[in-house]
């Protein structure tokens, strides 16, 4: 069976990859039937044949978790199209402060518009 799958390369803690289409049992550095592109997880840069990927997909191959997730994000042209997340991770101290704010905000709404009615 055939794997689309990243060989690595690069420096200790900086790692980049090659996608590669390869034997299912031919170990992580062996000698592909295919390169495919490469990929920086440091600074999300990738270029893909993204047709090749395709047609290799089409034929049977099997493409890793990860190779799936990049072939799924990537632009017509083999770039990575890269969201960076917007959520901010806050400690359970922070967490508890926020959720108190919103529950005496929603409070003091529900206090507003129960004294409007018997205003008017």
């Amino acid at each position: 069976m055939l794997k689309i799958r990243l060989k690595r390369l690069g420096a200790k803690k900086a790692p980049t990859y090659r996608i590669i289409v390869i034997n299912s049992t031919t170990k992580r550095e062996g000698r592909p039937v295919q390169e495919l592109g490469h990929y920086n997880p440091k600074t999300k840069v990738m270029k893909l044949d993204l047709a090749a990927a395709q047609d290799w997909i089409k034929k049977g191959a099997q493409p890793t978790e990860t190779v799936a997730y990049l072939i799924k994000n990537c632009n017509e042209d083999g770039t990575l199209n890269y969201v960076k997340k917007e959520t901010v991770k806050l400690s359970k101290k922070a967490q508890a402060k926020k959720e108190a704010e919103e529950k005496a905000a929603a409070e003091a709404a529900a206090a507003a518009a129960e004294e409007a009615p018997a205003e008017a």
